[in-house]
């Protein structure tokens, strides 16, 4: 008896086994399943939203009016016109259709309701199988569904109509570039006219621009006449002024050539009460006259120069000492050195001295205006 019960609570015990096991898969399945359902009930709810549950509406038009009258040197005030969008679907560029959205808690209980029901809630029959055809779910499926292929209707006629819209597009295009080379020449033309007539105007400015010029030229030369008239009239009485002044420069230059001349013919030595050799150094003063021929020059010094040169009384007799010459921004082959002049007789009551140009000295002619320095 006892091997019996023994036997008897064995088997209980891998029947409960064998029960846990079935009940383990079991809810491994239950899962699997609750999982697929939500994750088929979430896509249906994301792709609900992509299916417009309303058809665009029929109303709206559009209408783009193409000028056929041919381009002629012309102006045409009523030309013929052609509606290119005569026969254009305008509902399809509508955007803002209403969607399905079944993202709420009614209609996700409505798609968890599968099967038909009776009064009592129970799922009602079809034979052996509970009936799915008229519930909740399969309603709301279908109705997505005829969505669906009333918007891949409303694709297709969109694709249907891009054809037609792009050979009208082809079409006014090609008319186009016909007309562009034509119109590239015409205002080709244009500007050329254009540039044609603003340069004449600017011409015709220039011109008055001129003439203004011109009148105001001959008032002022009418004005400048009678200040002439004028000027001759005085200038006539400082030629007579003139001419004395000249007189007596003449009669300077003629004792200062008399001298010159006595001196190139005496040649005498210095004289002995001259004991100065040498000056400081730095400008002494300008050559105001030159000959080169006759190797001589006139400088004028400054009034210190002189009195370095006779003294401050200016009483010393004049020393026959060297100068040099130089010509500033001068370059030659000795830079602005020029050559050298000794001096040989002064003028009486003026700083001029005559001077002798030392031809072993020279490196280029001694001109008017040439600086004596000394070194």
């Amino acid at each position: 008896m006892n091997k019996a019960l023994h036997a008897l609570v064995y088997v209980f015990l891998a029947l409960a086994a064998t029960s846990l096991y079935f009940e383990l898969q079991l809810n491994q399945k239950r899962a699997l399943l609750t999982d697929r359902n939500r994750l088929q009930e979430d896509y249906l709810v994301k792709i609900s939203k992509t299916i417009e549950c309303e058809a665009p509406a029929k109303d709206q038009t559009f209408e783009i009016k193409k000028d056929d009258s041919a381009v002629e040197a012309k102006i045409v005030d009523s030309p013929d016109m052609r509606d290119l969008l005569e026969d254009y679907p305008a509902s399809l560029e509508q955007t803002e259709i209403k969607r399905f959205n079944w993202d709420n808690m009614n209609d996700r209980e409505a798609l968890r309701r599968v099967y038909v029901v009776d009064a009592e809630g129970n799922p009602m029959m079809d034979g052996t199988q509970a009936m799915v055809r008229g519930s909740d779910e399969d309603k709301m499926l279908e109705k997505l569904f005829n969505a669906a292929m009333e918007q891949q209707k409303r694709l297709n006629t969109t694709r249907a109509a891009l054809p037609e819209l792009r050979a009208k597009l082809e079409e006014v295009t090609d008319e186009l570039n016909k007309l562009k080379p034509e119109a590239r020449q015409d205002k080709v033309t244009i500007v050329e006219k254009e540039e044609k007539i603003n340069k004449l105007e600017g011409e015709k400015a220039d011109l008055e621009n001129q003439i203004v010029k011109i009148k105001g030229q001959i008032d002022d030369l009418n004005s400048e006449i009678t200040s002439l008239k004028d000027e001759v009239n005085t200038a006539k009485e400082e030629t007579e002024i003139t001419k004395e002044e000249l007189e007596k420069s003449q009669k300077l230059v003629d004792q200062l050539k008399k001298i010159i001349a006595d001196q190139i013919n005496t040649r005498g030595g210095q004289s002995a009460d001259s004991a100065i050799t040498q000056i400081p150094i730095g400008d002494k003063g300008k050559v105001v006259d030159v000959d080169n021929v006759a190797m001589f020059a006139i400088i004028e010094l400054s009034d210190a120069a002189m009195k370095e040169l006779k003294g401050e009384d200016l009483q010393k007799p004049l020393p026959h000492i060297e100068l040099g010459v130089k010509r500033p921004g001068h370059k030659g082959d000795a830079g602005e050195f020029i050559g050298k002049i000794r001096l040989r007789q002064e003028v009486k009551g003026k700083n001029y001295i005559v001077g002798d140009i030392l031809s072993a000295w020279t490196q280029d002619e001694v001109n008017v205006g040439d600086v004596v320095f000394s070194d």
